[in-house]
C-alpha cells in the first residue's frame, strides 16, 4: 500500500545552524505545542516568534512557512505510526499477536511524540496539507482493521465484531491519552502494558472454575 510508505519528503533534512538551542527539531517541538495550545489557524508567525524567543527571520532560517511547519510536524507523528506497521512483529506471526504489537507500539509512539500526535489528532482537513495527513492516517487505520479481520478469521477474535469499528474503538482509547497524559507523571511502560491488557484481556477477572 503506497500510503503506508514513509514519505521521503517528510524526513527532516540535516539540521542547519542557527541561534544556539534552536535547531529545526527544537523549533518543530515548540511550534507543535503552540499550535495545540492556540489552534493552528489562530497561531501566527509572530506567536511562534514569541513562543520561541527568536525573531521571525530566525524561524525562516529553518522553514519557509507556517504551512511547512505543519507538514513537518504531522509527518513526524505519521512516520512514527507507519514505522510501527513495518516492524517484523507487525508483519509476522498470528494476527492477534501482530495487532497486540501494533497497539502497544502505537501507545509508545504517542508518548514519545506527544505534541506531534496531539496535533495530528486535531487536524480537520481544512487544507491540502491536512487532507494529505489524514489520508495517511486512514491508511494506518485500514492496516489495523486488516489485522482485526485476520485475527477474526484465525478464530482469535469474536466473529460478530466489525473489524473497522474495533480498530476505531481501540485507537479511540489510545488517542484519548493525548488529552490527559502529562510527560513525567507516570511509568510509560506501565501505561502501555495496562492499555494492552485492558484491550485484549478485559477489565474483570475470570470466574473461578
Amino acid at each position: 500500500m503506497t500510503l503506508l510508505q514513509v514519505n521521503p519528503a517528510a524526513a527532516l533534512p540535516a539540521r542547519r545552524r542557527g541561534r544556539p538551542g534552536y535547531d529545526r527539531e527544537r523549533l518543530l517541538e515548540v511550534a507543535a505545542r503552540t499550535f495545540n495550545e492556540r489552534g493552528y489557524d489562530a497561531t501566527s508567525m509572530e506567536d511562534l516568534s514569541a513562543a520561541l524567543g527568536i525573531s521571525k527571520s530566525a524561524i525562516y532560517h529553518h522553514v519557509r512557512s507556517k504551512e511547512q511547519i505543519l507538514r513537518l510536524a504531522a509527518d513526524r507523528a505519521l512516520d512514527g505510526l507507519v514505522a510501527v506497521t513495518r516492524e517484523p512483529a507487525a508483519r509476522q506471526g498470528p494476527a492477534v499477536d501482530r495487532l497486540r504489537h501494533v497497539v502497544r507500539r502505537s501507545v509508545e509512539v504517542l508518548l514519545a511524540e506527544l505534541p506531534y500526535v496531539t496535533l495530528l489528532l486535531r487536524l480537520r482537513g481544512n487544507t491540502d496539507i491536512e487532507r494529505a495527513a489524514l489520508a495517511r492516517r486512514r491508511a494506518f487505520d485500514r492496516f489495523v482493521a486488516g489485522l482485526v479481520a485476520a485475527a477474526e478469521a484465525e478464530g482469535a477474535v469474536r466473529p460478530e465484531i466489525d473489524p473497522a469499528l474495533a480498530g476505531r474503538l481501540l485507537f479511540g482509547m489510545i488517542n484519548s491519552i493525548s488529552e490527559w497524559y502529562r510527560p513525567g507523571t507516570g511509568d510509560d511502560a506501565a501505561l502501555a502494558d495496562t492499555l494492552v491488557h485492558l484491550c485484549f484481556d478485559g477489565l474483570t477477572r475470570s470466574s473461578p472454575a
